[in-house]
């Protein structure tokens, strides 16, 4: 069964932006955290100073935002395609994460996470492949 053209003309944009969204948060969170320090006698006092700390870091403040984003349009695209589809193409978040974390944190990323990345990629064409709503909402 072919999906209406207008159902995967508005799918495909958001679901691109999804697995980006939330890979680019989630390393922009590292990002602000790796700057914080690592907490060694945790108290009230200390944590309430690092939560300060860490509300100040615009890394964090942007990583926010990016999964805030990501949580939106993740919403959306729940609204009209089936669950079963949406989640396996957000997997293409385990793609960006390694490739992020190399390019934005300097992680060096080992041969068996990107071999790991490669099968979630080729999971994720298979599930592309098809149609976004079996249900015929959207």
């Amino acid at each position: 069964m072919t999906p209406p053209r207008n159902l995967l003309a508005k799918t495909i944009p958001f679901l691109i932006m999804v697995p980006i969204l939330g890979s680019l948060g989630n390393v922009l969170l590292g990002k602000g955290m790796r700057g914080m320090g690592e907490i060694r006698h945790p108290s009230v006092s200390t944590l309430a100073i690092y939560l300060l700390k860490v509300l100040s870091n615009v890394w964090v403040w942007l990583g926010m935002g990016s999964l805030l984003l990501f949580l939106v349009i993740y919403l959306l695209v729940l609204s009209w395609a089936d669950y079963s589809y949406v989640l396996p193409v957000t997997a293409v978040g385990y793609v960006l994460a390694p490739l992020l974390a190399h390019l934005l944190l300097g992680e060096i990323v080992p041969s068996s996470r990107w071999v790991g990345a490669v099968f979630i990629f080729l999971g994720v064409a298979v599930v592309g492949r098809t149609p976004p709503s079996t249900t015929g909402r959207g």
